[in-house]
């Protein structure tokens, strides 16, 4: 036996004599990721690619026996986009969007979500997801805004972790982990007018203070993989910034995996960003910048072989990338089983009975309710006349969202899920509407052209319905990668439509099925009750009925702010002090639904926020206790926020800064004595010299059901 292939010989001793063996093309083509969408896979054995994506099942098999031919025999890497679920399994568990699951605030539930997707990926053969993604959502038009966490740095950070903890499990050498991606590594979204992967304005003092925190979270949970991002930063592409894939990213965090570009941008430095003159030179500029795997650009094959050949790199450069991959893989354990798709154990792993729970789970706690006069929740045992409308009451596809089959990522002939996976708002009101309802849908209108024909006949069933479920939001024309919006007013006729039904005077259940937040007509601001899905998967129709019903207490809260208007960018709750006035000339800076905020069946009382000590000294944790009471007639869970303001600062700061919460239960009448530490870094700033440091001074602690000042309690703390 070759000594590469015993395994009980150390990694480092199995790569040192691989990498002794392979010829320098066969070293290049390691560092490839190539795509293997197409039906044709001979560039396995013509190019020896180390990896390859947008591929699974027998084909994947396929490909791993033309890899087993190879010389060495060295086994191939497989990567899919897993986003929300698996995303282009046909049947696939399909979860409400990285958008809707943080509304849980439920980090345990988020790593139930990525177990589950890995699961069902690695039983098709997957290996690695691209996912999750952590950057910061700054201005709503982005169009890859769904595909966030949100807004804040530390609450990304909790999440990313426990997407990296469910995806890689407990040792990569489960047959069931698949590799995590932290991407897009860093300040993709600090866009220009939404304009997806626009140059970012950032310093890197701005880069450390909110983008780069949630990455390095994500190197201390032990993420086996991170992706750059399109942009660039300072006339630096992400792929070519050696400050931040080395310096910061390898030598300061101390990461030992794999970075991988984002797709053909080692290419789009040569053809689109055009800071390269060839492949040779945009080969030697990533490599050098610290990427390791160069994800389909096929040209940097022979560009890398030409700059060792004209003495531009030298064969190290080549050998170091090389063997951090192959040493991925003997992690793995693919040179003893490269995990091949097993139809058997897919056809028991796809859609199993305990991961469609984890979704309903997910789309119950994934829920918001944003606005409630009353009217909710309606009574179960009453018949009622209900109107079920708008253009995503019963669609499928935009309830699943970006990243599913059907989105424009594969192409048409692709197929969709299956239309009987997926239970629609209409399916759901169906389903659980009290025995002897009515219930009417009319479309009303369309997200993707202005025809209002269906308006009239919407109108005349709202007249002769008890109440209107008027469902709304985006069309997957309008999300994702390359699809940024000028605007966020809703499409379509859809202004028209909640305009005409707001003149019937019947109550309206306003249910937002979007991407992202959307700008609101006023007719609807009064609406009697407003729910925000997101894109909240399969089961979102199961568990928004549960909740018009009554069998559900909602308990979702915002990760992100709500405008009023689109002029309000950016609208994030963590604003630095410091500007003339507190509100536009002509509109209010305040969003409509702050960061945090979201509503309940029952009402929680907050009370006696005391401090373990009023004084904290260096290095210490401060400890917090807050009394939270159901004084409602309904069980509920409530979201208890904890923020900090440090009140002077050596450089500008932010207002107030999330650093702790929990989920909590409470039956009625019960009242809970929550404990909370914040550690020594939770009052930290990046100083203008862009070091991170706890400085001395008053600090603020506040404590609340949201972000918003007024519902916030406030002790002060003084660090010596």
């Amino acid at each position: 036996m070759l000594p590469y292939l015993n395994p009980s010989l150390s990694i480092d001793e199995r790569v040192a004599d691989l990498m002794g063996r392979m010829t320098l093309a066969e070293k290049v083509g390691q560092l490839m990721m190539l795509d293997a969408g197409g039906e044709d896979l001979s560039f396995i054995n013509s190019m020896q690619p180390g990896s390859i994506l947008h591929i699974f099942g027998e084909k994947a098999n396929r490909a791993m026996d033309l890899a087993a031919k190879n010389r060495l025999g060295i086994p191939l890497l497989v990567g899919e986009d897993g986003i929300h679920g698996h995303s282009f399994w046909k049947g696939a568990t399909i979860f409400p969007s990285q958008l809707a699951m943080a509304a849980s605030w439920n980090p345990a539930l988020i790593e139930q979500i990525a177990r589950v997707t890995a699961e069902e990926m690695a039983a098709t053969g997957v290996h690695w997801t691209f996912s999750p993604v952590l950057c910061l959502s700054r201005d709503l038009r982005w169009g890859r805004t769904g595909e966030t966490f949100g807004e804040d740095p530390f609450l990304i950070g909790e999440y990313g972790a426990a997407m990296i903890r469910g995806y890689q499990g407990k040792d990569l050498k489960d047959r069931t982990a698949v590799l995590a991606t932290a991407k897009h590594y860093a300040g993709y979204s600090e866009t220009q007018g939404g304009r997806d992967a626009s140059e970012a304005d950032l310093s890197r003092r701005k880069l450390r203070s909110y983008f780069l925190p949630p990455f390095e979270r994500a190197v201390r949970a032990g993420a086996a993989s991170f992706m750059t991002g399109y942009q660039s930063i300072d006339g630096v592409p992400s792929t070519a910034n050696h400050w931040l894939l080395t310096e910061v990213l390898k030598e300061e965090w101390g990461f030992k995996g794999v970075l991988v570009t984002d797709w053909n941008n080692t290419g789009r430095m040569v053809t689109e960003q055009k800071v390269c003159a060839n492949y040779t030179d945009a080969a030697v500029v990533a490599l050098r910048a610290g990427n390791d795997i160069i994800m389909t650009t096929p040209e940097f094959l022979e560009g890398a072989i030409e700059a060792v050949r004209s003495g531009m790199l030298n064969e190290a450069e080549i050998d170091a990338p090389c063997a951090r991959l192959l040493a991925l893989k003997f992690r793995l354990g693919l040179f003893e089983d490269p995990r091949r798709y097993d139809p058997i154990r897919t056809e028991y792993e796809i859609s199993r009975a305990d991961h469609c729970a984890v979704n309903l789970e997910a789309a119950r706690q994934s829920l918001v309710l944003l606005q409630n006069n009353g009217l909710l929740p309606l009574d179960a045992r009453k018949p009622l006349s209900i109107l079920v409308t708008g253009p995503n009451a019963d669609d499928d596809l935009s309830q699943l969202g970006d990243w599913s089959l059907g989105s424009p990522q594969h192409p048409p002939e692709a197929g969709k899920q299956p239309r009987e996976k997926t239970i629609t708002v209409l399916d759901g009101i169906r389903a659980l509407a009290p025995s002897g309802s009515t219930i009417r849908y009319e479309q009303g209108c369309s997200i993707v052209n202005d025809d209002l024909s269906g308006i009239p006949a919407a109108v005349s069933a709202a007249r002769e319905s008890d109440v209107v479920v008027a469902v709304v939001g985006d069309h997957l024309d309008f999300i994702g990668e390359c699809k940024s919006t000028a605007t966020l007013e809703l499409q379509g006729g859809q202004v028209a439509l909640l305009n005409a039904l707001a003149e019937t005077g019947k109550p309206m259940i306003l249910v937002l099925v979007a991407s992202k937040p959307l700008v609101l007509p006023r007719s609807v601001w009064q609406s009697s009750a407003i729910f925000e899905c997101f894109n909240p998967g399969m089961q979102g129709g199961r568990a928004l009925a549960e909740a018009i019903f009554g069998y559900l207490n909602p308990s979702g809260k915002l990760t992100i702010s709500y405008p009023i208007h689109v002029g309000q960018q950016p609208v994030f709750y963590s604003q630095v002090r410091g500007q003339h006035g507190d509100r536009y000339a002509d509109l209010t800076q305040e969003p409509l639904f702050p960061f945090g905020h979201g509503l309940s069946y029952t009402r929680y009382r907050y009370s006696n926020l005391r401090l373990a000590s009023p004084v904290l000294s260096r290095g210490q944790a401060a400890e917090i206790d807050v009394d939270v009471e159901n004084t409602g007639d309904r069980a509920g869970d409530e979201i208890v926020q904890v923020y900090v303001s440090d009140l002077v600062t050596s450089a500008t700061w932010v207002n107030k800064a999330l650093k702790n919460f929990t989920r909590v239960h409470l039956e009625p009448g019960e009242k809970k004595t929550l404990h909370f530490v914040l550690p020594w870094e939770s009052f930290q700033i990046v100083n203008a010299d862009g070091y991170s440091v706890v400085e001395p001074g008053e600090f603020e602690i506040m404590v609340g059901p949201s972000s918003r000042d007024r519902d916030l309690l406030i002790t002060t703390l003084r660090v010596v």
